[in-house]
């Protein structure tokens, strides 16, 4: 295609301008209806990803039927994008990002989420939901998980599936590049079995854009431990690299009773490959999330399930 020879930045703004024009009939979908049953959908969204995060959350509410919103606005919320989150959400609660108290953790990277999520699992099942993602069908797995009041996380990969490993036997996957080398991913990784407790202690390669928190887990303690101890061994830098949250959310889940690790065949991330007949839910990641027409179809497909 001849776009694909338009510089970066403007061939971002296409892809986002056309996928906004896919999002934008959701306007006229019925609003959620909030349940205090126990169970907080989260997200972190600004004024960019209105109309996709309109379609993620809704999509997944629809299928699950229950609990209530709550959001993390990024500081780009205008008035008038807090009056469609107010009609369509069920007037949510919206958190600003900068009332988050970050002492003791690095500041943004997502930490600001992370860090409001765990404040909230005492009394609630929380779920943290990324703004590009679609869920495609009946998410049963996680239905059962909050039923069971079990963590879950969406796997890096399908790889992944072979459930909580001590952060002595966690083996990283081998880096491909010297970039993935570098990655502060990968660093956290190798140096898991040099944590304190390292033997006692669990680990999973989740994905961040969707996880599960257990009511009633510890707050901030657990994380707060794993920072301190990346932060010993890597340094304060380090800690504060995009990345470092999604390894420790991870393992926050790993050590959380029993959790769930979903099937990846029907909870992906999106590589530009074809997916299972069988996908309950997509993740359409950065590198890959404007790759042909994937993201618009599955959005359309969300939003032609959705009430009027």
């Amino acid at each position: 295609m001849l776009s694909r020879l338009l510089p970066f930045r403007l061939q971002a703004r296409l892809d986002n301008w056309r996928h906004d024009a896919a999002c934008r009939p959701v306007l006229g979908t019925a609003p959620i209806v909030p349940a205090q049953d126990g169970l907080v959908i989260f997200s972190m969204m600004g004024t960019a990803v209105l109309l996709p995060y309109l379609v993620a959350v809704k999509s997944f509410w629809g299928h699950l039927r229950r609990g209530r919103v709550v959001i993390l606005s990024d500081g780009t919320l205008t008035t008038e994008d807090r009056e469609v989150l107010a009609w369509h959400c069920g007037s949510p609660e919206i958190i600003d990002i900068a009332d988050v108290d970050h002492t003791g953790f690095p500041a943004g990277g997502a930490w600001e989420r992370f860090l409001s999520i765990l404040d909230r699992r005492g009394d609630d099942y929380v779920i943290q939901l990324d703004s590009d993602t679609v869920t495609l069908g009946h998410p049963g797995v996680v239905a059962d998980a909050i039923a069971a009041n079990h963590s879950f996380t969406l796997l890096g990969g399908p790889e992944w599936d072979i459930g909580a490993r001590s952060c002595t036997s966690f083996t990283p996957p081998v880096a491909r590049t010297a970039s993935d080398e570098r990655h502060i991913q990968s660093r956290m990784e190798r140096s898991l079995a040099s944590i304190a407790d390292a033997e006692r202690l669990r680990y999973i390669r989740g994905c961040a854009g969707f996880a599960g928190f257990a009511r009633g887990g510890n707050g901030r303690e657990l994380a707060r431990f794993f920072a301190d101890e990346m932060t010993r061994l890597l340094g304060r830098e380090a800690m504060a690299e995009w990345g470092s949250e999604q390894v420790t959310s991870s393992f926050v889940v790993a050590n959380d009773p029993d959790p769930v690790l979903l099937p990846y065949r029907q909870y992906g991330n999106y590589w530009a490959d074809p997916w299972d007949a069988d996908c309950r839910f997509m993740h359409f990641v950065g590198a890959h999330r404007h790759d042909g027409t994937a993201y618009r179809d599955a959005t359309r497909a969300a939003l032609a399930k959705m009430d009027r």
